[in-house]
């Protein structure tokens, strides 16, 4: 699945409605533009593309500070919120190897309510585990990778990262589990979208367009 999709909908449900450079000034804040396609031809696409798909609900507003024709501000619709959980739930429990997806997930993952995000994570261990096993009937990591040369240190990579991506994922259990955390349902949540005019420390320093595409 691409990150980009997820991205977008979680920014614009944060917002309530936002225009395409509030979106991409959010995702930079993130750091999204770093870890993840999310650069602003992708983010200006997504958003065309999902108002196409009936996911998000195009609104022509004032013309924007910058001057120019009517910026466009986009609202998620209910369809779009049945994708946006989907496509969260599904970063969450699959075992993929690019990390913008989980790390996508792990940033919207307070939306959902406490107990479904643990199911969600004992799931994912369970994947990750089902796939390690998978792996080791052909190659055993305390075997060493030596013993089908060089080659053998792709699998003993991948193993290791398997291993390493279950560690990260039982600890954050443990601390959800804790108490750590805003989940949904259980009061205001964390704000991690700029205010309309709220400067961006993170951002490219390349202008708002004025029309958001």
């Amino acid at each position: 699945m691409s990150a980009i999709r997820l991205l977008v909908l979680g920014a614009v449900r944060q917002h309530g409605r936002a225009h395409g450079y509030q979106v991409r000034n959010d995702l930079e804040y993130w750091g999204a533009h770093e870890w993840s396609n999310a650069k602003p031809g992708s983010i200006y696409h997504a958003l065309k593309q999902m108002a196409k798909q009936g996911l998000l609900l195009a609104h022509e507003t004032a013309p924007s500070t910058a001057g120019g024709p009517p910026r466009t501000e986009y609202e998620i619709t209910g369809r779009g919120v049945q994708e946006y959980r989907t496509l969260l739930r599904s970063a969450i429990t699959s075992y993929d190897q690019k990390m913008d997806v989980l790390s996508a997930a792990v940033g919207f993952i307070v939306d959902l309510e406490r107990a479904e995000a643990v199911a969600l994570l004992r799931e994912r261990i369970a994947v990750i585990e089902s796939w390690r096993s998978s792996v080791t009937e052909y190659y055993t990591p305390e075997g060493g990778p030596e013993s089908l040369g060089h080659i053998g240190e792709i699998m003993n990579l991948w193993v290791h990262s398997a291993d390493a991506g279950a560690e990260w994922t039982r600890g954050l259990i443990e601390r959800i589990e804790g108490g750590a955390y805003t989940f949904a349902g259980e009061g205001e949540p964390f704000v991690g979208v700029l205010a309309e005019g709220e400067e961006n420390p993170y951002a490219t320093g390349i202008p708002d367009p004025g029309d958001d595409h």
